[in-house]
């Protein structure tokens, strides 16, 4: 049998798999998270800010027109002699809260000892609503609050106490002396329940919190808005890098922001350099081939002269050494022209495939056989080296025909499992290649038949720029009868 070679699917040259770490791993996330945890800290310091300031508000108030109430409270408070302590003008009829049994809103007087710190009667006067209860002046707790007052007023202290009914109340009282010469010290209290500012208070928190939770939406929303715009310019370098390393562009190009621009350039600058140097090395590959093949091809050529059995053993080292300079040969070109993938490089499949077909043709006219292209070539770009091309395809098309008995069929498909290769089938319509000894032809040198010409070198030569490629060749069964040879190679749509 012929030169057919078998190679297993390869693994190497495939795209690293994505990260999918944690979110330390995501610029994106990263930032978004330190946003938003920014952004609710300062809301919840806010919130819990401005409730502070409307409570003290609130307060404030509350403490001012208990201030009030307790400036008409004194004004009202009168003494005679022998008699006792009087209200002599009703200084809250116009309350309806003063005069509710209970309603959580009191005034009252205690008359004191001379010290003005013992409490001689306890509710000497009162309001209405404290009805049978007094304020026990013993359950008071200063806020050690002072309100600012006239000069002529003796300064209100701010604290708190309980009614009859354990409910807490807010309180302002002042210490009076009357002018008359045997008035007793005074101690006159205005109190309100502090469910009055419980109210308001949770009525406010709830109107802050719907507000906060809205401003948090928005301010969420803005976050995202500004890191999708912000990061807009990374994902664009995203896909210019992709289409760099997928061959579909030189090199990156566009305007980026100030901040990205350097890396940019220098990132070009690498890859012209890197295909300066790829270039080089397959130029002095060449050289190098040719340099040692000269010499050769004059022993060669001079052995073939002879009959002797120095000249045969010279003829055989010659050629052995000519085989080895072609294949080490192949493969550097094959290297190079990979490393190059990730320059852009792209070869139209139409052209080249189309010019093999008619070489073929004519080179096996004598046999009469039919060389066929199927499949739409004009669509695709193999993402590699020409010549590379050129000589897999002819290595694979020649052995065809040697072995075909009327017609080979080169047909061109996008491959099934990965869409960034394409397949290339070969088909004869010979005798093919039992299962079994499928992988002897993989062997480097090995023939099948000795007969026929070929020095079962061509399909390793074709294993190895494959496998350089990141590509596969098998072989298998043909529609056709004979040997098919399924060649996976990088390719791209063209656009």
């Amino acid at each position: 049998m012929s030169d057919h070679t078998l190679h297993p699917p390869m693994t190497h040259h495939q795209p690293p798999q994505s990260e999918t770490g944690s979110w330390k791993n995501s610029l994106r996330l990263r930032l978004l998270t330190g946003t938003l945890i920014w952004v609710l800290a300062t809301l919840l310091l806010t919130g819990w800010g401005l409730r502070a300031l409307f409570a003290e508000h609130q307060a404030q108030q509350l403490r001012s027109q208990l201030v009030a109430r307790l400036d008409r409270l004194s004004a009202a408070v009168g003494f005679q002699p022998d008699q006792p302590i009087q209200v002599t003008v009703t200084p809250f009829s116009g309350d309806p809260l003063l005069q509710q049994p209970l309603s959580g809103t009191y005034w009252q007087v205690d008359q004191l000892d001379v010290t003005g710190k013992a409490t001689t009667y306890a509710g000497i006067q009162r309001s209405r609503s404290l009805w049978d209860q007094t304020l026990e002046w013993s359950q008071f707790k200063a806020d050690k609050v002072w309100e600012p007052t006239l000069p002529l007023h003796t300064p209100a202290t701010y604290g708190r106490i309980w009614d009859g009914n354990g409910n807490e109340l807010l309180v302002v009282t002042r210490t009076v002396q009357l002018p008359e010469a045997d008035a007793p010290p005074l101690r006159l209290m205005v109190a309100t329940d502090t469910a009055t500012l419980a109210v308001p208070l949770q009525r406010f928190t709830q109107m802050l919190i719907a507000a906060l939770c809205m401003l948090a939406a928005g301010l969420a929303v803005a976050v995202v808005v500004q890191l999708q715009l912000a990061l807009a310019p990374l994902a664009a370098l995203r896909r210019q890098l992709t289409a760099v390393s997928q061959g579909e562009a030189p090199e990156i190009k566009g305007n980026h922001p100030a901040e990205i621009m350097p890396l940019v350039r220098e990132f070009n600058h690498v890859l012209r350099m890197n295909a300066e140097m790829v270039e080089r090395a397959r130029t002095q590959a060449g050289n190098l081939a040719h340099a040692v093949n000269t010499p050769l091809n004059i022993m060669g050529n001079a052995a073939a002269q002879q009959d002797t059995a120095l000249a045969a053993l010279v003829r055989e080292q010659v050629a052995s050494a000519s085989r080895q300079v072609e294949h080490h040969l192949a493969r550097a070109r094959a290297a190079a022209a990979a490393a190059q993938q990730g320059h852009g490089l792209r070869t139209p499949l139409a052209e080249p495939l189309q010019s093999l077909v008619r070489t073929m043709s004519k080179l096996h006219a004598a046999r009469n056989i039919c060389f066929e292209l199927q499949g739409d070539a004009s669509a695709w770009d193999f993402r590699g080296d020409m010549q590379d091309l050129m000589e897999m395809l002819g290595n694979l098309l020649d052995n065809a025909g040697k072995w075909a008995q009327s017609r080979v069929l080169l047909q061109i498909q996008p491959a099934a499992d990965d869409s960034r290769f394409v397949m290339l089938n070969i088909d004869d319509d010979g005798p093919g290649i039992a299962p079994e000894q499928r992988e002897r032809i993989f062997m480097r040198g090995e023939r099948l038949d000795e007969q026929r010409e070929g020095a079962g070198l061509g399909l390793d030569i074709v294993r190895d720029l494959v496998q350089t490629y990141g590509g596969s060749i098998e072989a298998s069964d043909s529609p056709l009868g004979g040997l098919r040879m399924e060649l996976k190679l990088p390719g791209a749509r063209r656009t």
